[in-house]
């Protein structure tokens, strides 16, 4: 603080812009850098972070580490997937469930741990019951209720508790803010944190909303405990690609914790890899499938910063690396004792 009032009161007028620029979460040089590198992806302005400040940009990185890992987190390796295909999209594989094709905005809410189990969730229940079932399950109840068990809201939470709160105490409905879907929709709209933005600006940071055990008043088809999914496991996918491919290809969509750093912020498309700028935090994103890009394997995977940011919600990153530490800690569960090849 002190060193910055120094520069406030001796710099010239044109060095003070350049210094504040720099505390931007994204801005023109730093796009201008990285797509002079002539790298596998391309950087460029996102409504999503135009504007904001790298402080206010970290605490949107709501996930926490599961730093107490040992093995018993982690589903048994001996399952036999059979051939990975060199390309799988889950959207495509599973076409009848329209959760897998939904990105969220988790509006100026450090959420995303909550976001990406409660897509995860919802897909893998579609996917396990044939598209007899599609539930939008609500991020909302596992945000608020939840509690320390998971971490701390809006706050940051860790991944793995809230697929361990879906086994043991269940989720139920809830879709998009403002909307009539399900019995606790998001609380929060999408907002831009540029005042030029298509939603409106974000302001400070969201609080954690209340656990109330009832559905809203336009929700009649169940009361809250009856509208309730369970899941039957929780677990954590063994670190590796196959592994990773096997459970998704059975299974479906999993949630996948990622390094943020800040060209990231900044990425609209091709495959990310890490090239610049500051560690940002943590991020909770769900990983829908894989493929290669101009001979540059990939992980495909959904934000939930809303669709203006990178590939209309999605974006893709390098494969095989563990950069971002992508690979590392994934988390998934299932629903019921359904096998999908079955």
């Amino acid at each position: 603080m002190h060193c910055s009032l120094w520069v406030t009161f001796f710099l010239t007028s044109a060095t003070l812009v350049i210094t504040q620029a720099v505390r931007l979460a994204i801005n023109k040089d730093l796009i201008n850098h990285i797509n002079s590198l002539n790298t596998t992806w391309k950087a460029g302005e996102n409504e999503f972070f135009k504007g904001m400040s790298i402080e206010y940009a970290k605490k949107l990185m709501g996930t926490k580490l599961h730093t107490a890992v040992n093995g018993k987190y982690f589903k048994p390796t001996f399952e036999d997937y059979g051939p990975i295909p060199e390309v799988f999209d889950a959207r495509k594989k599973w076409p009848e469930c329209d959760s897998i094709r939904q990105i969220r905005d988790q509006s100026n809410c450090g959420s995303c741990w909550a976001i990406a189990a409660a897509e995860a969730i919802s897909d893998r229940i579609c996917i396990a019951t044939k598209g007899k079932q599609k539930p939008t399950i609500s991020t909302t109840d596992l945000l608020a209720c939840c509690g320390l068990d998971c971490g701390w809201g809006c706050e940051g939470g860790f991944p793995y508790n809230a697929w361990v709160y879906w086994v043991k105490h269940g989720l139920v409905t809830g879709g998009l803010y403002n909307s009539s879907n399900g019995c606790q929709p998001y609380p929060f709209p999408p907002c831009s944190h540029h005042i030029n933005g298509t939603y409106p600006p974000c302001k400070e940071l969201r609080e954690t909303p209340t656990c109330t055990k009832k559905c809203s008043e336009t929700y009649h088809a169940k009361d809250y405990a009856s509208d309730k999914y369970y899941g039957s496991a929780a677990y954590m996918i063994s670190f590796g690609d196959r592994g990773i491919q096997g459970d998704l290809m059975k299974y479906g969509p999993m949630e996948a914790t990622i390094a943020v750093y800040q060209d990231f912020l900044t990425y609209k498309s091709g495959v990310y890899q890490h090239k610049t700028g500051k560690f940002v935090g943590y991020h909770a994103v769900r990983l829908l499938g894989w493929g290669i890009e101009q001979n540059t394997p990939y992980w495909l995977l959904a934000n939930s910063w809303n669709p203006e940011w990178g590939e209309k919600g999605f974006f893709k990153v390098i494969r095989g690396k563990n950069d971002t530490f992508i690979e590392e800690e994934c988390v998934g569960g299932l629903f019921g004792c359904f096998d999908s090849a079955s």
